[in-house]
């Protein structure tokens, strides 16, 4: 399997985001330390994968308006899922969680929004591949499924990592179709985003997934295409 499915080119986010410290186990420009160590308790796989150097962090300055970050937070997790495919099947591969970070403001719009979208057709994309996102703001606690508080992040942000099948699914409790094909996932390379227009566009893509959004789970409005 190469880096990139066939066709899955990614697309430039036009100045939207700008790249604030790449890919790194020890990023200088966050302090996430403490926050890693709180959270082991709550994750039996954040402590082998942080000791291994497999908890890695970029970290982005939003720079444009809500829809052009939307899409540079979708591609630069796009990145991060095509290389993780590519590296899943060696030693530790599923121990590896890339973290897209966002820094900045868009005027008007609270992180949680921007964070939305991007969060939601990522799932949709690459939940049969066996390829997990999550979805955490700054300030905010976040509760386990068994209503334990976990701490709040320093930062947003949106991890990728290797789903663990026997525990994902139940974190998809709402979304029973995404939990199945989870469950079910089998990565044998193919290209994701077979089914959508060839252009990889972001309006065409965020309208694909506002399609697949359960009666109850309606979503914030996404700002001008």
């Amino acid at each position: 399997m190469t880096d990139c499915p066939k066709g899955a080119v990614p697309r430039p986010t036009a100045g939207a985001l700008r790249l604030v410290e790449p890919s790194t186990a020890d990023p200088q420009t966050i302090d996430v330390a403490r926050y890693l160590e709180e959270m082991s308790a709550h994750c039996p796989y954040l402590s082998p994968s942080a000791e291994r150097r497999l908890t890695t962090w970029s970290v982005y300055q939003a720079t444009g308006d809500r829809n052009a970050v939307e899409e540079g937070l979708f591609h630069a997790c796009v990145d991060a899922a095509e290389r993780l495919r590519s590296l899943m099947r060696r030693p530790h591969g599923l121990l590896r969680c890339e973290n897209v970070v966002l820094l900045g403001e868009v005027p008007g719009v609270s992180h949680r929004d921007l964070l939305m979208w991007p969060h939601w057709a990522l799932k949709n994309l690459y939940s049969s591949v066996g390829i997990m996102f999550g979805k955490f703001c700054a300030g905010i606690e976040e509760r386990t499924r068994s209503g334990a508080r976990t701490p709040a992040s320093p930062v947003s942000f949106l991890p990728v990592r290797a789903a663990i099948r026997r525990r994902d699914p139940f974190f998809l409790h709402a979304d029973p179709d995404l939990a199945a094909a989870l469950a079910t996932a089998d990565d044998e390379g193919r290209d994701v985003f077979a089914s959508l227009s060839p252009s990889r566009d972001w309006t065409e893509i965020r309208t694909w997934a506002r399609h697949l959004l359960p009666p109850t789970r309606p979503f914030p409005p996404s700002g001008t295409p």
